[in-house]
């Protein structure tokens, strides 16, 4: 079984070991760092959130990964999400076929409708039509992924006739993901528009999304288009032992849970709750023979082809980033491909 693995990170504003807020530019080039770092441990793609909030620094993930591009040689560049309702498909396309030809054919897409909703009255856009922006942007991309001249009608964008789209890439098509949260209706849209599904599963035992890989598998035969990929993303911290990891990161957690939570409508939560789900949830926490043991069980439970560690968590420092992506790299998976060579995957 041939597996991806893969981090990504929002650009969570983070403390330096002073425990002072870090200045927006300087989580940038510390995500420019991590990133470096992943190249170097052995590590397949990382993607870069877009956020236009408080504590998140990223807001054009485009160009952090330009700058990434320039010190990596192999690791593929990507996004975690580009919110595509409050984008234009053409400059999303545009962007990306440029990160393409400076990477040398390591971007690609993950697609999402967000689920930070500042970018909408930020750039003008009805939230009430947060559906509908997704699905109509959605259709243009996917015509113009083709790289041919594009005709194409909508109603809240203008449309376009015979209209060709530059730079081309030199593979002939962006690798373009879409990114679901849990909803029947969103995985079933990924197959018909023939995109790999990266599934964001972030809360509660991972194998309650069985059915989700199963549902897009049989879509995609519905509408015969060959298997494509399926992705997990999934929050996480690595340390030395279980303790350290957990220790590290639960002040980080609670924090950053219920700062969004307060937004939108969560009770806090508690160390308890943090445990149940490093044990039996969606958090990938621990040491790396833990750490590896999970993600194993989960990548051959549900027969997936990447793996995506989200490695940053609220103000978690850099230096605790940093080491969570080396024992990620160095250690975690290369015990993962052997326990999955061990086990062949059940579904899928």
């Amino acid at each position: 079984m041939s597996v991806e693995f893969a981090v990504d990170t929002f650009g969570d504003v983070t403390v330096g070991e002073d425990g002072k807020r870090l200045s927006y530019a300087e989580v940038i080039r510390n995500v420019v760092e991590e990133a470096v770092l992943a190249d170097q441990v052995g590590i397949d793609a990382i993607g870069i959130g877009e956020h236009h909030r408080d504590d998140f620094a990223v807001s054009a993930p485009e160009i952090v990964l330009a700058a990434i591009a320039g010190r990596t040689e192999r690791i593929r560049l990507g996004t975690a999400v580009t919110v595509l309702s409050s984008d234009d498909p053409v400059r999303v396309f545009e962007k990306f076929a440029t990160l393409d030809a400076v990477s040398r054919g390591r971007a690609e897409i993950i697609l999402g409708r967000g689920s930070f909703t500042e970018s909408f009255p930020l750039f003008g856009f009805d939230l009430g039509r947060y559906e509908e922006l997704f699905e109509e942007k959605l259709d243009l991309l996917f015509h113009l992924l083709d790289e041919g001249p594009v005709t194409w009608e909508g109603r809240l964008r203008p449309g376009l006739k015979d209209q060709q789209v530059y730079p081309k890439t030199e593979s002939g098509r962006l690798r373009t993901w879409i990114g679901v949260g849990g909803s029947p209706e969103s995985v079933v849209r990924a197959a018909r528009y023939q995109m790999p599904l990266m599934l964001a599963i972030i809360g509660g035992p991972p194998e309650r999304f069985a059915p989700y890989v199963e549902l897009y598998h049989r879509a995609l035969a519905q509408f015969e288009v060959e298997r494509l990929p399926v992705g997990v993303h999934s929050p996480g911290h690595i340390a030395a032992s279980d303790q350290q990891a957990r220790d590290e990161l639960w002040p980080h957690y609670q924090a950053m849970h219920d700062r969004i939570g307060r937004e939108r409508g969560w009770g806090p939560t508690n160390r308890g709750r943090f445990e149940s789900e490093a044990d039996e949830g969606a958090l990938y926490v621990g040491s790396p023979e833990t750490v590896a043991a999970k993600i194993a069980k989960t990548v051959g439970g549900l027969g997936v082809d990447r793996f995506e560690l989200k490695y940053s968590s609220g103000t978690l420092a850099h230096e605790k980033l940093m080491t969570s992506i080396r024992l990620y790299g160095e250690e975690v998976v290369p015990r993962v491909k052997k326990l999955l060579a061990q086990t062949p995957a059940s579904a899928g």
